[in-house]
């Protein structure tokens, strides 16, 4: 129970967590004051009950005294009528040994006690709130109990009545300051909404950096995510540049090389060969995965795969057209993917060369939606296909499964890789025709106003 609590807890959002602590914090005070309020207020009218009382105490001992029987008499009547009038709830009593006098407020009864509950009773059987002070009288050789008590219901009504308007007042006290504290957090937090914002436009190619005023809280991070960007852009336009001078550079020695050799001997050129494929296999695989890290705005890219399977199919048509073979294009072409168009045209352009050299007759090309935020792009021909051991071996780089046909083993580990770095990934089947079934797995594009949306459903500040 402790680790699921903990787990819902983890996964609250700022806004939520401080709205939640707010909450716990105002609910504590809340009921502190609730409780703590009438409780200091009830004591303090007792104390101050029990300062009238004294009074009456001293008022009680100024008139006390003997007759001339020796017995205790009462000079004269307390100032307080309530004294005098029967049952008010103001009562006195004196004993002395077996001697007793009382108010007349008591008429027939006594201030009775209850021992299990250390409290008095007065002629209705009402709670008093009292004090008891022992005389000593110079001509009376006992000692004098004095006991004064007041009813204490009207302190408690009075106290039950401000209880019931304490807790509406805390009530609207407790609603005001948790809508002032939503406001409040709403507010604070409106700076990191706004960066969302900008995020998603940044990632739509929209705007290149964040532009937007924030607090200075925040500012040194936005300021370091700009030197970020930047620094990133400058990266990738170094990699891809020094990639393009290094194919361009390398291009006319190998060209040499290789019309060199062609002029050997069939010995000498079958020994020389290797090492030139060798080396312009890593070419081409370097130069791929320069292309792939190098696309310069990777957050804002969109293609069709539609559109890019048709062009490719067209110039596959004729380089292949002695195999007879039909392209069938079912894609939609509506359908947008988050991949650098000519980072695209490398994927699908790999699979659909591997079908065009494999594929009897027809190659279909459809896509399957397993979400709203990815697309599976299905490449399948009717040709002899790949035994399942094999797949996984052909997506490795260098592979080739049969030496018969031209190529250099990189096509699919180089696609495989590619959609790896679009968080997607290329998985190999058995198609329905028989061949092999490539399915290639990408994000799908997602325009600003819909990252906007999904982003405030996932993430609430």
């Amino acid at each position: 129970m402790p680790t699921k609590v903990t787990r819902i807890l983890t996964h609250l959002s700022l806004r939520n967590r401080l709205m939640l602590a707010a909450l716990i914090w105002l609910s504590a005070m809340i009921l502190a004051a609730g409780v703590v309020i009438p409780t200091q207020v009830y004591s303090y009218m007792v104390d101050e009950t029990k300062s009238q009382l004294n009074i009456y105490m001293d008022e009680l001992a100024a008139n006390l005294e003997t007759n001339n029987t020796g017995q205790l008499a009462m000079l004269s009547e307390l100032s307080d009528p309530r004294f005098r009038r029967p049952y008010s709830g103001l009562y006195w009593s004196i004993e002395a040994g077996n001697h007793r006098l009382r108010s007349r407020s008591l008429w027939d009864r006594t201030i009775e006690s209850q021992p299990l509950k250390n409290n008095l009773l007065g002629a209705r059987n009402e709670p008093l709130i009292h004090i008891e002070k022992t005389l000593y009288l110079p001509e009376y050789r006992e000692p004098v109990q004095v006991t004064i008590g007041i009813d204490e219901k009207p302190i408690r009504q009075s106290i039950a009545k401000l209880r019931g308007q304490l807790w509406v007042i805390l009530g609207l006290l407790f609603i005001g300051l948790i809508v002032v504290m939503g406001v409040q957090v709403y507010w604070s937090l409106a700076p990191l909404r706004k960066l969302q914002k900008e995020l998603v436009k940044l990632r739509a190619g929209e705007q290149n950096d964040l532009h937007q005023e924030y607090p200075q809280e925040i500012a040194p991070v936005i300021s370091d995510l700009n030197a970020l960007l930047f620094h990133y852009q400058e990266l990738l336009d170094r990699a891809r540049h020094h990639a393009g001078n290094l194919s361009h550079a390398l291009k006319t020695p190998i060209s040499v090389l290789r019309n060199e050799v062609a002029a050997l001997d069939k010995q000498d050129q079958e020994k020389l060969q290797l090492p030139l494929q060798q080396i312009q296999q890593q070419i081409d695989y370097h130069l791929s995965r320069a292309r792939m890290a190098g696309s310069k705005h990777i957050l804002s890219v969109k293609s069709s795969p539609s559109l890019s399977v048709d062009t490719i199919g067209t110039a596959f048509d004729k380089l292949y057209s002695m195999r007879g073979v039909t392209l069938v294009n079912e894609l939609d072409s509506e359908t947008l993917v988050a991949v650098d168009e000519n980072d695209l045209n490398e994927m699908l352009g790999n699979l659909l060369e591997n079908s065009y050299k494999w594929a009897a007759s027809l190659i279909r090309v459809h896509q399957q939606t397993s979400d709203s935020e990815t697309v599976s792009i299905v490449i399948e021909d009717d040709g002899p296909g790949i035994p399942e051991p094999q797949r996984q071996q052909a997506l490795k780089r260098g592979i080739r499964l049969d030496e018969s046909t031209p190529g250099s083993g990189l096509g699919l580990n180089i696609v495989s890789e590619m959609a790896h770095s679009y968080r997607g990934n290329l998985i190999l089947e058995c198609a329905e025709l028989g061949g092999v079934k490539a399915i290639l797995t990408l994000q799908r594009h997602q325009p600003s106003h819909k990252r906007n949306k999904r982003a405030s459903k996932t993430t609430k500040f």
